[in-house]
């Protein structure tokens, strides 16, 4: 991905289509993000359209893709990341809900031939995430973790997790060697309280979409509207970015 000068967050955005893929790249979408917002929290969308949002992309900026949301055990998680990854993906997210053995998934998951692609893990904020699974992802070979939200009602990041517990996040994150993201409903007057935290990556989908609806279309001007603010940024360069900058 563009290497960039400040060290500022990397702009993800969650797409549904090649048309929004398209219109997020050229309004300065940094990393273009395949979801569905309409099948949950981290909705995977069909392979069939994440690939044909790959090729759209053409290796401009990063692709990645969720797997939706899934029990995590072995023999759920390692077939679904396996499938996606075959899209051409660059980099499978896949999200740590409740139940089943995430330990073990992870471990599995950290198995698999995925040919280029590398894994993010996803821990959800309001779901009583496990931050002792993060050095597991690390010693499994992800390439980073982010934080997310599992409920859409409207409530960001900040308000169902403490600015100290998010800090933490990104200090684990951080110690483990990975590339930390943050997401979940972020707003425009989320960013610099949200860039200050120094993650790598910051994720947005309803702030990018007609009535700010994360089912609703993405608008050009919305996400210009982010691109701006997170363009204005300036902080101290993160090692972390060369994971990103050298996928794909």
């Amino acid at each position: 991905m563009p290497a960039g000068t400040s060290g500022r967050p990397r702009f993800l955005a969650s797409v549904t289509s090649v048309a929004e893929a398209r219109t997020a790249m050229a309004a300065g979408a940094e990393i273009i993000d395949g979801k569905n917002p309409a099948a949950g929290a981290l909705g995977a969308l069909p392979h069939d359209t994440v690939r044909a949002i790959v090729n759209a992309v053409a290796g401009k900026v990063p692709v990645s893709a969720t797997i939706g949301d899934l029990i995590p055990e072995p023999e759920i998680l390692c077939p679904a990341a396996t499938a996606m990854a075959a899209t051409g993906v660059d980099l499978v997210k896949i999200g740590f809900f409740s139940g089943g053995n995430a330990q073990s998934s992870i471990a599995a998951l950290g198995n698999l031939t995925l040919g280029h692609a590398r894994l993010v893990g996803l821990l959800l904020a309001d779901r009583t995430p496990d931050f002792n699974l993060i050095p597991a992802m690390a010693a499994a070979g992800f390439a980073g973790v982010m934080l997310d939200t599992a409920t859409k009602d409207g409530r960001s990041l900040p308000d169902v997790m403490a600015h100290q517990d998010i800090a933490r996040f990104v200090s684990a994150a951080r110690s483990a060697g990975l590339f930390v993201g943050l997401a979940g409903a972020l707003r425009l007057q989320h960013i610099p309280v949200i860039a200050a935290l120094t993650p790598d990556v910051m994720g947005f989908r309803g702030a990018l979409c007609a009535g700010s609806v994360r089912e609703g279309s993405l608008e050009e001007d919305a996400v210009r509207a982010v691109a701006r603010e997170l363009t204005a940024l300036a902080r101290r360069p993160s090692a972390r970015h060369a994971i990103l900058e050298a996928t794909p």
